[in-house]
């Protein structure tokens, strides 16, 4: 797999797998107050945004469990990898928050990925993926990025 890829299709299974650690590992810093995890929660995003399941242990695990417990549904990758940037780039703005001495703004950033990550999880809705698409339709990325997107 070249540096910083991510797979054309993914499991949406596995994807709602990462989401459901992403929400917890975000309620589980917010409620205790472990702000040591935002930049490993961060660390996991950015690992995902370069390289896919690769070298995320969350989303290899996920890629593991998910087709033993459901049947694989492969959705584009790219309004996935696309989510996971603003992960990225939200939780790497609560850890540098954090750093700066500002808990609450990076606690509100934290309780967005937890939401968010959570109608992923649950309700299998990806913010991300909707924004992709919207901005698809706009002409912000190439049409054949996703079809699925524009229809």
């Amino acid at each position: 797999m070249p540096l910083f890829s991510f797979p054309a299709r993914v499991n949406e299974r596995a994807a709602r797998l990462v989401a459901a650690g992403a929400a917890t590992s975000s309620l589980v810093a917010l409620t205790s107050g472990a702000s040591w995890l935002v930049p490993i929660i961060a660390g996991g995003f950015l690992l995902r945004v370069g390289w896919g399941p690769l070298l995320s242990p969350t989303a290899r695990l996920a890629m593991w469990g998910a087709p033993k417990l459901w049947e694989t549904r492969l959705v584009a990758g790219a309004p996935k990898r696309f989510a996971q940037a603003i992960g990225a780039a939200l939780t790497v703005a609560a850890s540098v928050l954090i750093a700066l001495g500002h808990p609450t703004v990076s606690g509100a950033l934290l309780a967005t990925i937890a939401l968010f990550a959570t109608l992923e999880a649950t309700l299998s809705f990806c913010l991300g993926c909707w924004l992709y698409g919207q901005l698809q339709r706009l002409g912000l990325f190439p049409a054949d990025s996703c079809s699925e997107c524009v229809t």
